[in-house]
């Protein structure tokens, strides 16, 4: 955080370093795209819509390469896989649920 452009070097109250946060915060989980969940914002991946907007980027990918594919020399282009789920304390499934990382071997 204190490596991002308009961090200021003190804050002049608690209240106003609170705001910062807020706002920040706000940007960091709504707007910023992270490299390391498929150039999603947080909020995305975290309400399951991850899928839906990679494959909205598949199209207008597609649909860019159609119309131009000699902008792309090597091959047609493709959006970052989707994040793989992350845990620090991974709840047990409850008795008859079925395993979702099972579940996407099988699939």
């Amino acid at each position: 955080m204190k490596y991002r452009p308009g961090y200021p070097k003190t804050f002049d109250s608690v209240e106003t370093a609170r705001a910062w946060c807020r706002e920040f915060f706000d940007y960091y989980n709504n707007d910023h795209r992270h490299s390391g969940i498929g150039l999603l914002a947080p909020t995305v991946v975290h309400h399951g819509q991850a899928e839906t907007v990679r494959t909205a980027r598949a199209g207008v990918l597609a649909a860019a390469y159609t119309a131009r594919p000699e902008r792309f020399v090597h091959r047609p282009p493709v959006p970052p896989p989707l994040p793989k789920p992350a845990w620090i304390n991974q709840p047990e499934p409850a008795p008859g649920q079925p395993d979702t990382a099972t579940e996407a071997k099988t699939q």
